[in-house]
């Protein structure tokens, strides 16, 4: 069975052109002087924010409506120039908006981030500086930018950061740099991908990633944290000092170990993807985490199963397999797992599968593998199939075997007891 799958595309009339932004995040090189005006800035924004959210109806969203009611006061009040009053209103409104689609309030604003626009900030590539506005006039900062950054960042006008203050009490720019995204290539191949704890992700090729080192790691920090946090409150002065400063060592520790690993699997999926000329089809998990929390279980797994990073890895995948040109197409995980890519058959008994673990092992054609390879099988036929007119072809070949024996049958029946049908 061939592991990349190809028919012919037709050609579409449709041109979409796409945008692709990406984040750059560059550090801040300020001199004390202007650390202590960037505090402030981010002081009164936050306060500014905080005004706002506790002035104007919860319910509304409209940032223009909320500038109309507030923008005046906040700007007078709180020092700010007209587009940072702008700006705390339009956070308000987006921070209400998310908040209500998870049914929660917007409680308050830290001090900790300021969005700006292309008067708020300007980049200078010349010198790898940035002007930055801030309650007590302009500033000019040096950026402390790496070979990634530069690279990213040379020959760009970017007009829209985030000024952030981070955990480590540093200063960053979060710079956005938009760009106009190359067309999808039309493809006549497909490279499916399963997501799952146990392999991260396996490929129709039959590569994978171990899950098995990312779960240490998660066991081993949780361990760590309750130690830590048990003995926080207790023992003495020192003792205490010290498990707060570990707490905010190992802080981010996890976080970015798993978005270094999510970064290496989708190069490598996307990589492959190029060199076969092949399009992605890739598990869609939405609600996963909903549905599989009604699911008695215990805290152990739980935890594991709430932090499983499969829609960052599918992101990654998606903004990388963008810039290469490649069209990633999301799947409904449906029946991946049950069927067998080998001759499309779903076990007959409802509530039963021909899936044990990792292992699939058909009953009709006798194919048996690794569950995850067939069903990264599976995601490659369905995504190979899906929108061709015509209908996909996916069916069972036992069950079109037993319709054409059924009807072969019905003919020599009726043949046999009245042989004037039979003409």
């Amino acid at each position: 069975m061939p592991e990349v799958f190809s028919i012919p595309v037709p050609l579409s009339g449709i041109i979409l052109v796409m945008k692709q932004v990406l984040t750059i995040v560059v550090k801040l090189q300020p001199t004390p002087e202007q650390v202590a005006k960037i505090e402030a800035t981010l002081q009164a924004f936050a306060d500014a924010c905080n005004y706002v959210n506790e002035h104007t109806a919860p319910k509304l969203t409209n940032k223009i409506a909320i500038q109309s009611l507030t923008y005046q006061t906040i700007k007078n009040e709180f020092n700010l120039v007209a587009n940072m009053a702008v700006r705390a209103c339009a956070r308000v409104a987006a921070n209400r908006k998310v908040a209500s689609q998870r049914g929660k309030p917007v409680k308050s604003f830290a001090p900790s981030s300021m969005d700006c626009d292309k008067d708020l900030f300007r980049f200078r590539e010349q010198d790898w500086t940035v002007s930055l506005a801030t309650i007590h006039g302009r500033e000019r900062i040096e950026l402390k930018a790496g070979n990634y950054q530069r690279g990213k960042l040379k020959g760009t006008n970017p007009t829209s950061a985030q000024l952030c203050k981070h955990r480590d009490g540093q200063y960053y720019l979060h710079i956005q740099v938009k760009d106009d995204a190359p067309d999808p290539k039309d493809a006549s191949k497909v490279l499916g991908i399963d997501l799952g704890r146990r392999d991260i992700a396996v490929t129709s090729e039959g590569e994978k990633w171990d899950g098995t080192g990312i779960q240490q790691v998660r066991d081993k920090f949780s361990r760590v944290r309750a130690s830590l946090q048990k003995k926080a409150p207790k023992g003495t002065r020192t003792t205490r000092r010290r498990c707060r400063e570990v707490l905010r060592r190992l802080s981010g520790r996890e976080r970015r170990y798993q978005q270094w690993l999510n970064h290496n699997i989708s190069k490598s999926v996307v990589r492959r993807a190029v060199s076969l000329s092949a399009s992605i089809a890739i598990e869609d998990l939405s609600g996963i985490r909903e549905r599989t929390n009604e699911q008695p279980r215990n805290k152990t797994e739980r935890r594991r199963s709430n932090s499983w990073a499969f829609y960052q890895l599918r992101t990654f995948i998606e903004y990388k397999a963008l810039a290469k040109s490649v069209r990633v197409i999301p799947i409904s995980p449906a029946y991946t797992s049950q069927m067998c890519h080998n001759c499309l058959h779903i076990h007959p008994v409802k509530g039963k599968s021909y899936r044990s673990g990792k292992t699939f092992r058909c009953g009709h054609c006798k194919w048996h593998g690794d569950a995850d390879f067939n069903g990264a099988n599976n995601i490659a036929l369905v995504g190979l199939f899906i929108n061709q007119p015509g209908g996909t072809g996916l069916s069972c070949k036992l069950n079109r075997t037993i319709e054409y024996v059924q009807l072969n049958l019905f003919d020599n029946f009726r043949a046999t007891e009245n042989p004037d049908l039979s003409s």
